[in-house]
């Protein structure tokens, strides 16, 4: 398979679709709309993962796991939640195959559910059930539950790893006593979220409150981050929701507080997917493939040995084991591509695809000289640095390196946030500019409705350090207190 990607400028959605397939990250799988992701596409998962499993248990979370079935009866008991997900759900209705008189395989009828069951769409129903066993005094609260799991939203139309029929995602339940105690809860991981996108993903976000028509559902409140892609479009990284009292209503989950007296239990929920992968190649990638930062990458820095005879990739293998080493004590992660099927030119064009955020090339003549060439992904530059010097040189650039790529993508989200004025104005910057449009906008979901049914933008957030300003709607003329961020979005 060539290596050779679309520009973006040409097809950006057929440049990220070939980077995606071709840099072995993912593939469609024989099941329509769900994707096989690959050791390279699932290495860049275990890490964020990691790192957020991390920081969740710094903030007392716990990890549990929740069936993947759930009830349909469940489902009627927030009405709402079940508005939100109804046209998504997968449903089980038979447990059984058999073969007919001609050996086909059919759904045996006999084997028909009693109660139907919905593949998760998410967890919701299933855990507050769940709840109802685990409550019963403020004692028991607050309850900080996590789960790393995948969920079925039956999507139609696709794309790897920014909306799949199936994905893998953690989500968050938890309950509070109070209400101060889960808006708090809500806020706290909404910070968790920025925090990981900006410091590891390298991601510039605006963190913000969706509008009521945007909200997850049955959600009360639900807070957001908003990253921006390099074709000009939105997509929310992750949110965080305050549920009030709605399904513990729903679910009858009480607790007898310190006065004696029962309460309805307070409730989160929050959550991030894999669809973060699709968010990193679009904020940083370029026509030659990824463009990860270290600190999510699977491999930060490779070794790739120049060589004609096994004598001098012995000499050069010796030399290099002890910087292996030395790397890795330093929690650096390292392959040494000594292959003898693939030539380094080869090599070198694999893992620029790949997005490895520093490569070493080492010959017979750099072993003689005390040097390395040493080329980073990032500005595809290359220098000839002292092999004495090199694992420092290397963690200082690793660093340089993801400060650089988050500086150049806040400056391109910066510079791609517009005020407007007028309908007129909000048009034409969103064709032949696109990214954030900061607009007055009345309030109400019929204006909401109809600026997305007129131009595709929908309101991503009302960002959260946004200032009381007044002026008028954009489409309406209607009074107005503050701007709001519109978009095109994924």
């Amino acid at each position: 398979m060539s290596k050779k990607l679309t520009s973006r400028a040409t097809d950006y959605s057929k440049w990220y679709n070939e980077l995606v397939v071709k840099a072995d990250l993912a593939e469609n799988s024989g099941v329509r709309g769900m994707m096989v992701i690959k050791p390279y596409g699932y290495a860049i998962w275990e890490k964020m993962q990691a790192e957020l499993d991390k920081m969740f248990k710094e903030t007392g979370h716990e990890n549990a796991y929740f069936p993947l079935f759930i009830p349909k009866s469940y489902f009627s008991k927030e009405a709402s939640h079940v508005d939100g997900f109804a046209k998504e759900c997968a449903v089980v209705t038979h447990y059984r195959l058999k073969n007919d008189a001609d050996g086909k395989v059919i759904v045996d009828p006999a084997a028909k559910l009693d109660e139907e069951l919905i593949v998760r769409p998410t967890s919701e129903t299933i855990i507050w059930d769940t709840y109802k066993r685990w409550i019963e005094s403020y004692r028991d609260l607050p309850l900080l539950i996590n789960q790393w799991a995948n969920v079925v939203r039956w999507e139609m139309r696709t794309r790897l790893f920014l909306r799949t029929a199936e994905f893998l995602w953690q989500e968050g339940h938890t309950a509070h006593a109070t209400k101060a105690e889960a808006l708090a809860e809500a806020e706290q991981m909404h910070q968790v979220y920025t925090t990981f996108a900006q410091n590891f993903m390298a991601m510039p976000v605006i963190k913000g409150r969706k509008t009521a028509n945007e909200r997850f559902a049955g959600a009360l409140e639900t807070f957001t981050i908003e990253a921006l892609m390099q074709d000009g479009k939105a997509l929310q990284a992750g949110t965080s929701h305050f549920l009030g009292q709605s399904f513990s209503k729903a679910f009858d989950v009480k607790f007898t507080n310190k006065e004696g007296k029962q309460e309805n239990v307070w409730a989160t929920s929050w959550g991030v997917t894999t669809r973060l992968i699709g968010a990193l190649i679009m904020t940083h990638s370029d026509d030659n493939g990824l463009v990860l930062p270290p600190k999510l990458a699977p491999i930060q820095v490779v070794i790739v040995p120049i060589f004609r005879n096994d004598e001098q990739l012995d000499l050069i293998t010796e030399k290099v084991d002890p910087i292996i080493k030395a790397l890795r004590a330093n929690g650096v992660s390292v392959k040494f591509d000594h292959r003898t099927t693939h030539k380094p030119g080869w090599k070198f064009a694999e893992y620029e695809l790949k997005g490895v955020p520093l490569r070493i090339a080492i010959g017979p003549r750099d072993i003689e000289n005390g040097t390395v060439e040493l080329a980073r992904r990032d500005t595809l530059s290359k220098e000839i640095v002292q092999q004495d010097n090199l694992v420092e040189t290397i963690t200082d650039l690793l660093e340089e390196i993801q400060n650089t790529l988050y500086n150049k993508a806040l400056s391109f989200r910066d510079t791609h946030i517009t005020e407007v004025n007028s309908f007129e104005e909000f048009k034409t910057v969103l064709e032949e500019k696109g990214g954030f449009i900061a607009a007055h906008w009345d309030g109400t979901v019929e204006t909401e409705h109809k600026i997305k049914e007129l131009t595709k933008a929908t309101i991503r957030c009302i960002a959260l350090d946004s200032k009381e300003e007044a002026g008028n709607c954009v489409l309406t003329g209607a009074p107005s207190k503050q701007r709001v961020l519109f978009a095109k979005a994924y």
